[in-house]
């Protein structure tokens, strides 16, 4: 094997192993989009009914967004998180202190909410089922495993092309990680239209800002990431192959 060929798989094998670190890591934590909010130190009856319906394992939509709206809140593929105040009264505190402890707490999506029809209004079952959101949310959730799984079985063909001692097989592998590259390019541009989509739907309450949080920021450092990999995977074998094909012709000449 040519060295150059040798190099452009190792740095192959060394991206597709960090893009698969950071889409394990941005599947697995809750910062995919995060909500900015003044902290509520006292529990109102509203706040109160809000928070409620948040841990509610029967929330909807609308529901568990007004907790996120007002509570710092944090949205992952998973799960979605609110920070509030670790002690909280129904009344307003005799005094107001400078800083005060916070605790997280989240809920998880479970199947059912994953794979659950998206209304035109959230919240209103009778408004009509939105087909485009509804559609965004599932591949959002789903295109991100499809793509690690794809990474993984391209990385096993790396292996046996490894123990074969051929780079040929890793033309399979390239055009897995392409694969992926697209799934992971996929789920990242579903879940920014999907946000912008329920902004528009749920307008953002005042003193309220929305971002995008680091683990978003993984899933898109992981595409090109993906991109690259699979571009030198397909260049090394493909010429590493073509090569190989001239020196046998010239052998035989």
């Amino acid at each position: 094997m040519d060295n150059r060929f040798a190099t452009a798989f190792v740095i192959a094998c060394v991206l597709s192993l960090i893009s698969t670190i950071y889409m394990a890591a941005s599947i697995g934590t809750d910062f995919w989009y995060e909500y900015r909010s003044p902290i509520q130190e006292n529990l109102s009856e509203l706040n109160k009914s809000i928070l409620d319906e948040f841990i509610s394992e029967e929330a909807d939509e609308k529901s568990y967004n007004d907790a996120l709206f007002r509570y710092n809140g944090t949205v992952g593929l998973w799960r979605r998180c609110i920070t509030i105040p670790e002690n909280t009264h129904w009344y307003s505190p005799p005094e107001r202190t400078e800083s005060f402890d916070v605790v997280t707490k989240c809920m998880s999506f479970t199947l059912n909410e994953q794979f659950m029809e998206k209304f035109v209004d959230p919240g209103n079952h009778n408004s009509g089922i939105d087909l485009l959101r509804t559609y965004l949310w599932r591949c959002q959730f789903l295109l991100p495993f499809v793509s690690l799984g794809l990474m993984c079985f391209g990385a096993l063909i790396g292996l046996c092309a490894c123990i074969c001692r051929s780079l040929y097989p890793t033309i399979a592998t390239g055009i897995l990680h392409l694969l992926a590259g697209l799934c992971t390019l996929g789920s990242v541009s579903c879940y920014v239209a999907g946000i912008e989509l329920l902004h528009q739907k749920l307008g953002l309450p005042e003193n309220v800002s929305g971002e995008f949080g680091w683990s978003f920021c993984l899933a898109c450092v992981s595409a090109p990431l993906q991109f690259m990999a699979s571009a030198l995977f397909i260049w090394a074998a493909h010429t590493n192959r073509k090569e190989y094909t001239l020196m046998k012709a010239y052998r035989v000449a």
